[in-house]
């Protein structure tokens, strides 16, 4: 992920983003209003578990069996006059796009909002090729247009207001008008105005994919501003990256899954474009289909039984609408394209828990367990974040601090002892500073004069 390379671990991204108020404002305001919008939305179904239920089920059926629908996948798309490519991680991945954009001859590609091109660092790959990669989704533009990062899988420019967005418009967009206000409309306008020149010129289109279905080798894209459709539609070549975790059995199964995604991630009892592409078809469409099939990590992620289940995730985003900590740090402090909970959990998969970075996501969280009371394929997000916290490197002190509670723990006798000088040794516990990890933010409790086990020794003749 080129794009957050050298960021800071956790808690110091998290430091500076909780002083900035605006951010924090801007984030409330935000999270505060799709959270309300959402929870209406699913309050509408009664039989919600059982479709939360049905989506974990086939989603964990498909992991158990990927290999299979993958190769069927290949089959079938193949069949209906596609190309299907396997990329093991990002470098080749952006080594195959690079190479089937060079072929068309064309230096500008259009985008469809693709968390695996983020993920791989795409944009980047593309630039040093001599390739422009234009964003398409507006929130995707916003953060283009002003050199910034996405901090939100849904709205990747949720941190920016209507007045930060204007000034990125009048200083980088050279179509906007002089007067551009901050009304919605009138940004939405110049939004407009500038994507239509590149859509009509455009003959090469990057897109991600929600879901593609193995026993069609049908891809889709689900999105609500219509964008997707001109890409999709429009271009003579599509290129489309795909993590291998999005596929999907059977169409039917699209039935459960286009019920979750728009109610869990835009409020929207269905999702206002779906397109759906089988290969190519002649007069109808791009005229040559590519499909990059994305490890990057995934097969990893899968050995592990508890980790694997953040693959079941459908970047919904309704976790990180409902976690207090991503209210109050925002996406950005994740050094990752996939903030809030689930990244969290899937960043250090995919990368490996060897930076900095990376070993203190599973920290990220309070645990109150909103991410997973939410989530519409029940991802317990919550048993994986400690699951993957056992697995982080530790400090010496931190080693030192454990082993020695392990020790004690694991012997009535010695954590008799324990006990007994902790009572005897309460002044300076209470000056007790290591780890630092733990005192940095929380006081040391005092141990009582006389632990239990010595008053139920002294006193259990009387009760």
């Amino acid at each position: 992920m080129p794009t957050y390379l050298g960021m800071p671990p956790f808690p110091d991204a998290a430091r500076e983003a909780v002083a900035d108020t605006r951010l924090r404002r801007n984030l409330a305001r935000a999270t505060g209003t799709i959270r309300e919008r959402r929870a209406a939305a699913v309050a509408e179904l009664a039989d919600w578990d059982e479709l939360r239920e049905c989506a974990k089920q086939i989603k964990d059926h498909t992991l158990g069996h990927l290999g299979h629908y993958l190769r069927m996948l290949e089959e079938r798309v193949t069949a209906a006059g596609g190309v299907v490519h396997w990329a093991r991680d990002a470098a080749e991945a952006n080594a195959i796009v690079t190479r089937l954009v060079r072929e068309t001859g064309e230096t500008e590609v259009v985008k469809v909002k693709s968390m695996a091109t983020q993920e791989i660092g795409l944009n980047e790959a593309l630039a040093e090729a001599g390739i422009a990669a234009v964003e398409t989704d507006l929130a995707e533009l916003i953060v283009q247009l002003g050199d910034d990062r996405p901090s939100h899988l849904l709205v990747p420019a949720i941190h920016r207001n209507r007045a930060e967005i204007r000034e990125i418009f009048r200083r980088a967009m050279p179509s906007a008008p002089a007067d551009l206000t901050d009304d919605p409309a009138a940004l939405a306008e110049a939004a407009r105005r500038h994507l239509r020149a590149r859509f009509l010129a455009a003959r090469v289109a990057v897109s991600g994919a929600n879901f593609a279905v193995a026993e069609t080798g049908t891809v889709l894209v689900v999105e609500s501003e219509g964008n997707g459709r001109m890409c999709l539609t429009l271009p003579e070549t599509l290129i489309t990256v795909m993590g291998i975790e999005k596929v999907l059995p059977t169409a039917r199964d699209l039935e459960v899954f286009l019920q979750v995604l728009p109610r869990s991630s835009t409020a929207e009892r269905m999702n206002p474009y779906t397109s759906a592409w089988t290969g190519v078809t002649p007069g109808d469409g791009p005229r040559a289909f590519h499909l990059v099939l994305l490890d990057n990590g995934r097969t990893a992620t899968l050995a592990d039984a508890v980790g694997r289940q953040a693959l079941r995730c459908i970047r919904c985003s309704a976790c990180l609408n409902v976690c207090p900590v991503y209210a109050r740090a925002g996406g950005h402090a994740y050094g990752s394209p996939y903030p809030g909970p689930i990244g969290a959990i899937l960043s250090p998969q995919l990368r490996g828990l060897g930076s900095d970075v990376d070993a203190s996501l599973p920290f990220a969280s309070s645990l109150c367990g909103a991410c997973y009371e939410v989530c519409p394929v029940a991802i317990d997000i919550p048993e994986v974040l400690v699951h993957l916290r056992g697995k982080a490197p530790k400090k010496p002190s931190e080693r030192l601090a454990m082993g020695l509670a392990g020790a004690a723990l694991a012997s009535p006798r010695r954590l008799a002892a324990a006990q007994f000088a902790a009572g005897r040794s309460r002044r300076a516990v209470r000056r007790l500073r290591a780890p630092r990890a733990w005192t940095d933010t929380r006081d040391v409790p005092v141990p009582p004069a006389q632990s239990f086990r010595a008053w139920w020794k002294a006193n259990r003749d009387r009760t």
